[in-house]
């Protein structure tokens, strides 16, 4: 489960920076700001208030009343997924994933990116446990962050270690989808459902019909997040829907729909939207802050499901998947530079936040969350980025003949 709310690796830096280093840093300082403003006696009423205003939206008898936190989470997170489903269909049918031989061994890394880390938090908490239910937390990645990392080190990583980690993100997005819609729903409500399936369908059936312009999928896919939000499913499946409805193949004017709407959210994405959710999430209460907390068995088992787990299975399935000839190795990256990467994996930090937000309401859970993805995803990253500083790349034949 990953964050991809920026622009792919082959970008071209803009003032001088690669733009994924740029979206990294900004969460950075987003998240620390938010520690900041909850830990500063003068700034955290100013934002705890902010985070609790209550913002309502009417239309006739319908009116939506949500504190300005849900507003960001159901509703800016909404617009996040709509980018994620936009970039998996671009990937299926034209990237990384739109043949086996590409797709296999960051698919295999990603299975095991998701598979191991749950096992790592089950065995910890306890397979029955209260907290069990946060199972999916430490299975996410936050592609903003691992991307950021990997890009401070230019050249030096090879370009097919950065199209592993974007495709290795696609595939966990996808499957963080199929998570959200099948353990994080509330009670339903079949009338909200009917008419969100009805909208839906709406939506394909423009596509279908080979219509092109943006306004019908804006105004049935503001219709699907009201009755989604209605229905007990979480509200950011509808920017999945939306973003699935939107058409690939290029119109009359010879431009693609769906790329022309990632092109245009990518930088509100990245420069808004995941900010302002690690900014509104990352709040964590310093005072009272122990050890004990940090190896209560929640946080515990947050923190080595990032920093562990990710690397075991991510690393571990990949090499195994090329041992048996099940995928190809990396052409021009050694193994300890796939090892790196593997644990940039590690960096759950918003996508990680985002599913405990969905698996825990109380604060006292909240807490131990941030504190475990925090510290795995600092380990990680950290971690991560020395091995990548000290790892060769791997010198192929050519190279030595040139």
């Amino acid at each position: 489960m990953t964050d991809t709310s920026v622009q792919p690796p082959s970008a071209k830096p803009l003032s001088g920076m690669d733009p994924a280093a740029k979206a990294g840093l900004l969460l950075a300082a987003a998240a620390v700001l938010g520690v900041l403003s909850e830990n500063i006696g003068a700034l955290r009423p100013l934002y705890d208030g902010f985070l609790t205003t209550n913002v309502a939206v009417a239309v006739g008898e319908l009116k939506i009343e949500k504190p300005l936190l849900l507003w960001i989470n159901d509703g800016l997170m909404a617009i996040f997924f709509l980018l994620v489903a936009l970039e998996i269909k671009r990937e299926v049918y034209e990237g990384a994933l739109s043949s086996w031989k590409r797709a296999s061994l960051p698919v295999y890394g990603a299975i095991g990116g998701m598979a191991i880390p749950a096992l790592i938090f089950l065995s910890i908490v306890g397979w029955d446990s209260d907290e069990a239910k946060g199972w999916a937390i430490p299975a996410a990645t936050d592609i903003a962050f691992a991307l950021g990392v990997l890009s401070l080190f230019g050249s030096r990583v090879p370009t097919e270690l950065k199209t592993f980690l974007l495709a290795l993100a696609v595939v966990d997005d996808l499957g963080a989808i199929v998570i959200i819609a099948l353990f994080y729903t509330s009670k339903l409500s079949v009338p909200a459902l009917m008419l969100a399936v009805l909208a839906s369908i709406g939506l394909f059936a423009l596509n279908l019909s080979g219509v092109k312009r943006f306004a019908p999928y804006v105004l049935l896919g503001i219709i699907l997040w009201v009755c989604v939000l209605k229905s007990g499913v979480h509200a950011t499946l509808a920017g999945v829907a939306i973003g699935f409805a939107i058409p690939l193949k290029a119109g009359r004017d010879g431009k693609s729909p769906a790329k022309t709407a990632e092109h245009g959210l990518h930088p509100w994405v990245a420069l808004l939207v995941m900010p302002l959710f690690a900014f509104a999430n990352a709040g964590v209460p310093l005072e009272g802050l122990s050890i004990e907390l940090l190896l209560a068995p929640l946080s515990l088992a947050i923190m080595l499901g990032l920093f562990i787990g990710k690397q075991i299975g991510v690393f571990g399935f990949a090499y195994a998947a090329i041992k048996f000839g099940l995928a190809e190795r990396p052409r021009e990256a050694s193994m300890m530079q796939l090892y790196g990467v593997s644990l940039l994996a590690g960096i759950g930090f918003t996508m990680s936040l985002f599913i405990g937000a969905l698996a825990y309401v109380d604060p006292e859970h909240q807490t131990l969350v941030r504190i475990g993805v925090i510290s795995g995803s600092i380990l990680s990253g950290v971690v991560g980025a020395l091995i990548l500083a000290f790892a060769k790349r791997r010198v192929t034949i050519t190279e030595t003949a040139a």
